[in-house]
């Protein structure tokens, strides 16, 4: 049990969405004893088949939450974490990169497919008593009440009403004023993704590469690819991500192998001979959102509460999207194993933000700023970051600040090591649901470490 800690009362909670965000916060409400709906749009869950990868600062919360064996026998274990030129030369190489990991931080770093993620969170939250109500889109929702109304006329209420309803979130398009923001925006990029079988692979390099598993990326003018096992490295997922050439309003739609395979011509031979299996791809627009001013509505009944891409969609750059919202949904899920009477629910609410808020932006921020790092250009700005990472290559401890955040010994510490759930109890145990504004409740880096690799942009 992640939560020792029992309530005096049990709340009604609805969660909007049926995604990593809306299961992992389900799974951690229930767990602190309190009855939840999720309300999905879609008539049952339709994750898409591509990879994930869970750091340790969500596979510790993960591994407390008794999940099906099943899914722990499909994860598979980087053994390495490598860093390319597009030409194929290693700039950047961490050995043993999982054993490290669990060493650091007493947490697996592992990857997953999603489909099987999703499917485990699922069923643990059925296990649980959770209930759910496909095929309802949800498309009012009244934040002083919490009552919420579907396409369907069906109407509920929840003492706690959380809107884990992704980055094109109907409650975000409804909370904030019709002048702050639109639509989700464009970043410039988008991603080719793909997974290939064994199966579907006859050479022998490209099956023993899969059989032992590694996480690779290859930085590029602008673009990148990132590849890595899954299924215990019977499957190899790709991400390539390019300049987004896709029409204004169209957000995915299927690509071209063909064009695909063109762009990446000249890139390391053993990216391109895994390209070269690929027999169809999709396209999908990257896209993100401004930052916003509150996570909770604020009022003295607030009840509504915003987390994972609803409010802080995160680009793929450092892998921290899932893993994010499994922090969100385990910080507001244990905060309400605190609530002793109703009227503590605003302030749970508002420490859930002052906990979540600060660190979920500024990993936001980063995912831009190592975007930047992994794109550049030819020229002098890329030999500089060359030059730097192949200095201390053969070095067993970088030197902060490094430009591959997940090998920086001062970000990675930070990323890696929160710890969810003992950050809400050490809040809640210098004053249970007080919100003391000058308290910092997580290590951070230092303000020079963050962003510092903004002049190797180009």
């Amino acid at each position: 049990m992640v939560n020792a800690f029992q309530p005096a009362i049990q709340l009604e909670v609805v969660v909007i969405g049926a995604g990593i965000s809306g299961l992992a916060v389900a799974i951690e409400t229930a767990l602190s004893g309190h009855h939840v709906i999720v309300f999905e749009a879609a008539d049952g869950l339709h994750e898409i088949g591509a990879g994930i990868n869970i750091s340790p600062n969500a596979s510790r919360i993960l591994r407390q939450w008794g999940l099906p064996a099943e899914l722990w026998a499909s994860a598979t274990h980087p053994t390495s974490l490598s860093v390319r030129r597009y030409s194929g030369e290693i700039l950047a190489l961490e050995k043993d990169f999982d054993a490290k990991m669990r060493v650091r931080y007493d947490a697996p770093y592992i990857e997953l497919h999603r489909v099987d993620f999703q499917t485990a969170l699922y069923i643990r939250a059925k296990e649980l008593g959770v209930e759910f109500r496909f095929g309802e889109r949800v498309n009012q929702v009244n934040f002083e009440t919490g009552k919420i109304t579907t396409h369907s006329g069906l109407n509920a209420k929840g003492d706690i009403v959380v809107a884990a309803d992704g980055l094109w979130s109907v409650c975000r398009a409804q909370f904030l004023p019709k002048d702050f923001e639109g639509v989700p925006r464009p970043t410039g990029d988008l991603a080719y993704r793909l997974v290939l079988t064994l199966d579907q692979i006859q050479d022998l390099e490209l099956r023993e590469w899969i059989s032992k598993p590694s996480l690779d990326i290859w930085l590029g003018p602008h673009s990148h690819a990132v590849g890595y096992s899954l299924r215990g490295g019977t499957e190899f997922n790709i991400v390539l991500l390019v300049p987004d050439d896709l029409p204004a309003g169209i957000s995915r739609q299927v690509g071209s192998v063909e064009e695909m395979r063109a762009h990446f011509t000249n890139w390391d031979p053993i990216l391109t001979k895994f390209i070269a299996v690929a027999d169809s791809v999709k396209k999908w627009k990257l896209m993100h959102r401004k930052e916003m001013r509150r996570w909770v509505y604020s009022s003295s009944n607030s009840n509504f509460a915003f987390l994972g891409d609803s409010c802080h969609p995160m680009l793929p750059y450092l892998g921290q999207g899932a893993t994010s919202a499994i922090e969100d949904g385990a910080v507001l899920g244990r905060l309400l194993g605190h609530i002793q009477t109703k009227e503590q629910i605003g302030k749970a609410l508002e420490m859930y933000e002052q906990l979540r808020k600060h660190r979920g932006d500024a990993i936001v921020k980063e995912t831009i700023v190592q975007r930047d790092v992994f794109q550049i250009v030819d020229g002098p700005k890329q030999r500089e970051r060359d030059e730097l990472l192949l200095s201390q290559l053969n070095e067993e401890t970088k030197h902060a600040p490094f430009p591959i955040r997940l090998l920086c010994p001062q970000f990675q510490p930070w990323l890696f090591g929160y710890d969810a759930c003992a950050e809400v109890d050490k809040a809640v145990s210098k004053d249970s649901f007080v919100v003391v504004k000058d308290v910092k409740t997580e290590p951070s880096p230092d303000k020079s470490d963050i962003g510092s690799h903004r002049q190797l942009n180009g």
